[in-house]
């Protein structure tokens, strides 16, 4: 069978080893044949706050050390304080200042990438202010990307997680208001297959600007290794092919039942994934 994409592509992630060392995934993430990182910023594997960010150069020895390379940064930004649409003042600004040092990790640690979203409003709240909330955040974090030489990716979420950009309309709204070549798009899978999208159609709207991925299986919801979802992987991987995505699939694996051997998960997903390189 002829190949798809190339072994880099291919970004292994560390959410679902929460418990667990970053040593440890970065170790299995070497031993499983995986090239390409995206790093989840988040405690306890990496502190970063609004204040300050632990040293990155232990990070990057570690990375460069196992022949890794980081392709993107995502500062937790779901189940944390820290938001693009924080609802009071203080807690913009704490947000603002957390993203910001997010944007300086990304930098040091030489990721051309850094991911977000368009975060949340109240549910009992006004939908536009929320939206101006998260359009001016955005806005401002794109003109820090661009001094620091970072490209902000931004994916869609799901109704349960925000009631701003969970469609591929709703992006396309955010992605012309904020309008900086510093601001592109990364599709989540599962986000998209909760919409009822498809990969095609978000390369119709935003073609070039898709830089990244959040690439896993889903039935639509979960966040799950190949084989464990309903979704045609393969006919995925062949959409891309079609439209010249030379970008990267973070490994985004979130559901709870890979916390305890996320490491036979990530063989699973690498097994499938074997059938697919060129």
């Amino acid at each position: 069978m002829a190949g798809y994409i190339r072994r880099d592509q291919v970004a292994g992630m560390n959410i679902h080893y929460l418990y667990y060392s970053l040593d440890y995934f970065l170790d299995t993430q070497a031993e499983l044949g995986f090239e390409s990182i995206e790093l989840w910023g988040a405690a306890p594997h990496f502190y970063l706050s609004p204040e300050g960010y632990e040293d990155v150069a232990p990070v990057a020895k570690k990375l460069a050390d196992r022949g890794l390379t980081i392709r993107c940064f995502t500062p937790e930004n779901c189940t944390y304080q820290y938001q693009f649409a924080a609802q009071t003042p203080l807690l913009f600004e704490k947000s603002f200042q957390y993203f910001s040092n997010g944007l300086e990790v990304a930098a040091e640690l030489g990721s051309p990438l850094m991911q977000c979203n368009s975060g949340w409003g109240y549910w009992n709240g006004d939908r536009e202010e929320a939206w101006k909330r998260s359009s001016e955040m955005l806005s401002r974090l794109a003109d820090r990307a661009g001094e620091l030489g970072v490209t902000m990716v931004m994916e869609s979420l799901r109704p349960q997680e925000s009631q701003l950009v969970t469609t591929l309309a709703d992006a396309k709204r955010m992605f012309d208001e904020v309008n900086h070549p510093n601001f592109k798009i990364l599709i989540d899978t599962v986000a998209m297959s909760v919409a009822g999208e498809t990969i095609q159609d978000w390369f119709d709207v935003f073609g070039s600007d898709v830089r990244h991925m959040h690439f896993v299986d889903c039935n639509p919801y979960g966040h799950l290794v190949w084989g464990d979802g309903n979704r045609d992987l393969e006919a995925w991987c062949q959409v891309l092919v079609d439209n010249g995505y030379e970008g990267f699939l973070g490994q985004e694996i979130t559901d709870g039942k890979y916390y305890d051997d996320p490491r036979e998960a990530d063989r699973q997903n690498m097994e499938h994934y074997q059938r697919v390189f060129v």
